[in-house]
């Protein structure tokens, strides 16, 4: 089965080609907020780079945030537009997963935390089970202060990824059982997209195009300033 998988809700323009759950090819950009200059290309090298035609596609694999407005809405987009024109499925999987998915073998509570400007983090938590991980709770977004007293109050040993790790290192340092996973864990994985949607498209927990939506958690910027009184 070959999977085209994509996520743009970072930083990080991330587009893979998977084989039957496996990595074939990757390319993965940081950088600006250029997502809808940087996507097409990635696209077109990765399928010239593995030899792999749009017309050989199974099923699109999308990372659906949270994340950033602008570059999470471009990925969408563009899963949906290609989904539809190949007449294949959508596979829609949460990019806070991506985050933690690959730190799944380890026994403390992953904690997922992207960098949600306006001062404030999106943040999942995860535990490792049989097979991979199973998210605790709601995904959710807010101030990066009452996520480090929810989990001072829970007092557990926890590891932390993703960009609002960097991002807030500062304030995060104040958690006394807390552990940075690391650089190579601030941006969501793409192998991971690629390995938990072939897993999902072969059950036939997919989607069709129009169906897919990004998961926001909250009103963009634009929306904030138009219903501002003024």
């Amino acid at each position: 089965m070959l999977v085209l998988a994509m996520d743009t809700a970072t930083p990080q323009v991330a587009v893979a080609i998977g084989d039957s759950g496996a990595v074939r090819g990757e390319v993965r950009v940081v950088g600006g907020r250029r997502h809808a200059e940087q996507l097409a290309p990635a696209i077109q090298y990765v399928c010239a780079q593995t030899g792999v035609r749009l017309d050989q596609l199974a099923a699109i694999a999308v990372g659906v945030g949270p994340g950033l407005f602008t570059g999470l809405r471009v990925g969408v987009t563009t899963a949906k537009v290609m989904a539809q024109a190949l007449r294949i499925p959508v596979v829609t999987v949460p990019t806070l997963d991506l985050v933690a998915y690959p730190l799944r073998h380890t026994r403390r509570m992953v904690v997922a935390v992207i960098d949600a400007r306006r001062k404030e983090v999106f943040h999942a938590r995860y535990r490792s089970v049989p097979g991979g991980l199973q998210r605790e709770g709601e995904y959710a977004v807010g101030p990066v202060g009452d996520l480090i007293a929810d989990l001072e109050a829970g007092g557990e040993e926890v590891l932390l990824a993703g960009d609002g790790v960097a991002r807030y290192r500062s304030k995060l340092a104040d958690l006394e059982r807390a552990e940075e996973a690391g650089p190579a864990f601030d941006m969501p994985s793409v192998g991971a997209l690629i390995e938990l949607a072939t897993a999902r498209a072969e059950r036939e927990e997919f989607t069709t195009p129009w169906e897919v939506h990004p998961l926001y958690l909250r009103e963009s910027d634009a929306e904030l300033h138009w219903a501002t009184p003024r």
